[in-house]
């Protein structure tokens, strides 16, 4: 039996499967609230405790830049070590990837019904792929190809500076800068994000904010937002959105020319599912193209968005099983 988890800023599911790396079932699982917790071997522990099975190996996804089997996570107060888990798990170590990492090896995984179209694009069948996921926070990822498969690999280029395309955006970055030390593409592109794009436009006079709206927002935050964003009560709200969606097509672009993704680029994370009639509309695939002189080479890179929540556990499980066969002797 394989154990693994997908540890988020805001909820960490944890599983047991069974079968092989491509070929995967999921047992048991239980979905925790991240917030409060000392750590994830909280959870292990609680897991652990009601779900008692033999384990052979196990992994786990994680937001944040992993240095030797340890990580402090940039959007939870932990410090987090593949020794202590291991420690509470009873084994000898344990697999400890980056979230993102995780999610690209779940694309291995998944069917079609898992995946909506955006651009059909003309894939290039030795490209390699991307992945960008707009959650808690923004993650990116690359995929390189290999023959026979993909080598997924982690990036922290959520992190990276936030590069304004228009004088509206500028002005949106001089606003943050107002507020943080150092705007990243993910001071823009995450739940927080919507909420930094929203206040923006609100202090800055570019909308007006009803009463009623502002309300919802001081008690649900981002779900009010994109609510009335989606179904259009709110102008300032939909202004927001189109400007989040817009400035994710970008950053996605940015994301396929970095890793010359041309067999596809993939969006995951919580908020695309939620956003996808917005992401299905022109604005994201516009900006996904502006990129001047090679705007013909992304013209040709298929772009996927996943509707699996559970892409990361099932990546994060495919880990385990590798480790697994990796034990076993031939």
């Amino acid at each position: 039996m394989f154990l693994a988890g997908d540890i988020g800023g805001t909820n960490t599911r944890v599983a047991f499967f069974e079968g092989d790396p491509d070929h995967l079932k999921i047992v048991a699982i239980k979905i925790y609230p991240s917030s409060g917790a000392s750590g994830p071997e909280e959870f292990l522990r609680q897991f652990l405790d009601e779900f008692k099975h033999p384990i052979e190996s196990a992994c786990f996804g994680i937001a944040g830049p992993i240095r030797d089997g340890r990580v402090q996570t940039p959007n939870l107060p932990w410090v987090v070590e593949s020794k202590r888990m291991a420690n509470v798990i009873g084994l000898d170590s344990v697999g400890l990837i980056n979230d993102l990492e995780a999610n690209a090896h779940g694309i291995a995984v998944l069917q079609d019904a898992d995946l909506v179209t955006l651009a059909a694009g003309a894939p290039s069948p030795t490209g390699n792929r991307g992945l960008i996921s707009a959650g808690t926070g923004l993650g990116m990822a690359g995929l390189l190809y290999e023959p026979g498969g993909y080598q997924p690999f982690a990036s922290e280029g959520g992190h990276t500076d936030f590069g304004p395309r228009n004088p509206l955006e500028i002005q949106l970055l001089e606003y943050l800068l107002k507020k943080f030390d150092h705007v990243s593409w993910e001071r823009v592109l995450s739940g927080p994000g919507l909420s930094n794009i929203y206040e923006f436009l609100r202090d800055t006079g570019k909308a007006d904010e009803p009463e009623w709206l502002a309300g919802q927002v001081a008690s649900q935050g981002t779900a009010a937002i994109s609510r009335a964003g989606l179904d259009g009560s709110a102008p300032i709200a939909l202004q927001a959105v189109d400007l989040f969606v817009s400035l994710y097509g970008a950053a996605a672009g940015n994301l396929a020319l970095s890793v010359v993704a041309t067999n596809g680029l993939f969006i995951g994370g919580g908020i695309a599912p939620r956003l996808l009639k917005k992401l299905q509309e022109a604005g994201f695939m516009k900006a996904f193209l502006a990129k001047g002189r090679v705007a013909s080479l992304l013209n040709t890179v298929p772009v996927r968005v996943i509707t699996n929540d559970k892409t990361a556990l099932l990546g994060a499980g495919r880990c385990a099983a590798q480790l697994g066969a990796q034990k076993t002797p031939r």
